[in-house]
């Protein structure tokens, strides 16, 4: 098995709970109590919801060790005034965040509501001298420009440590979530009250596109048309996160109404999982991975259990594996460098016209 293939196959276990990675970033937490009341106000028609606590993810061992894999972020000298203005750093004062997306067409928008240590008074006055006030149904409604578009951030103060943004146009419809006992409420709350125990977590409503994301992402030579197909099938996707001690238990879900496309999905993914610890324990595979490369694979495919879940009304995948510092070191040490800007050189003295 040639060195790219595998890691295709690793790829296509894990791409879909890579979104814990990119999701994985300063967010926080108040109990369960406050989970339930940032997640009441997710609309039920949502195409996916992503909630992460930050409070409980600060202690663990694995955070520090993801800051170190994760690449720095550029300077932003808009968020530097911000910050100068407001007072308002979200490393160390935003508490918990949820967040709805929607689908409209091409455009993804999206409805955050967020619980931290804010300044209101500050906060709207910077909004005010940046951007533009409004007062809807009693609400302050601020808005103020996006940077390096023609968007604009739309936001207004639920509670004192309570606020909701969208970057949409219609903040005031979208925090008119549909009724506790609707079949839609209800079918978001059972999926958010089985990942109550996990500080970061997302939610998928199936839309078809699934699959064909997983297609997009993997390579060439191990797209599988029956394992996106299987993918499309499912009707809601799970993925939960939860720090022990230096490692991350990731939990994949997918969840649909049909028994046998689910039992396929399984066997997919248990074939998988076997042929890639095959293919790391090949004698040409071991001349071509560093020892400790290698090692990080076999760590994460040896602690990976795929299993069914049968609720009755609805069939399960679940997919359990951890994600250790040894495993983000790896993943570090695979990705491209970057490419090195070339240097602007100054021009010749012969070429050089004085005034």
């Amino acid at each position: 098995m040639s060195k790219s293939r595998l890691r295709g196959i690793l790829l296509a276990v894990l791409l879909v709970g890579a979104m814990v990675f990119y999701a994985y970033q300063r967010w926080g937490h108040r109990g369960p109590s406050a989970l339930d009341d940032v997640l009441a106000e997710m609309p039920a028609d949502a195409s996916a919801v992503l909630y992460l606590d930050l409070q409980a993810l600060r202690p663990s061992p694995f955070l520090s060790e993801l800051y170190k894999w994760a690449p720095e972020p550029k300077a932003d000298p808009d968020y530097a005034q911000f910050l100068e203005s407001t007072g308002f750093n979200y490393e160390r004062d935003l508490n918990r965040v949820s967040i709805a997306f929607f689908e409209h067409g091409q455009e993804t928008t999206l409805l955050a509501v967020a619980d931290g240590r804010f300044d209101r008074k500050k906060i709207a006055a910077y909004a005010r001298q940046t951007g533009a006030r409004e007062t809807q149904a009693g609400k302050e409604i601020f808005s103020v420009p996006l940077e390096g578009s023609k968007r604009r951030i739309t936001f207004t103060f639920l509670e004192n440590d309570r606020i909701a943004l969208t970057n949409g146009s219609h903040l005031g419809s979208s925090l008119s979530p549909a009724p506790a006992d609707s079949s839609d409420a209800q079918a978001w709350r059972e999926r958010f009250r089985r990942l109550a125990g996990s500080p970061v977590f997302a939610v998928v409503r199936q839309n078809a596109r699934a699959g064909t994301a997983l297609g997009a992402g993997t390579p060439r030579g191990f797209q599988s048309p029956q394992l996106e197909a299987l993918v499309d099938r499912l009707q809601w996707i799970t993925v939960g996160g939860k720090p022990e001690a230096d490692r991350l238990r990731v939990v994949l879900e997918g969840e649909g109404s049909a028994e046998a496309p689910t039992r396929q999905l399984a066997d997919v993914i248990k074939g998988l999982l076997v042929l890639a610890e095959a293919g790391l324990s090949d004698p040409k595979m071991r001349g071509q991975l560093q020892p400790e490369v290698r090692e990080a694979y076999l760590e994460m495919l040896k602690s990976a259990e795929a299993t069914e879940i049968d609720r009755g009304d609805t069939k399960s995948v679940r997919l359990i594996f951890d994600l250790t510092p040894k495993f983000l070191e790896a993943a570090r040490a695979a990705m491209p460098a970057r490419p090195v800007a070339p240097q602007n050189k100054a021009p010749s003295n012969k070429n050089t016209i004085r005034n």
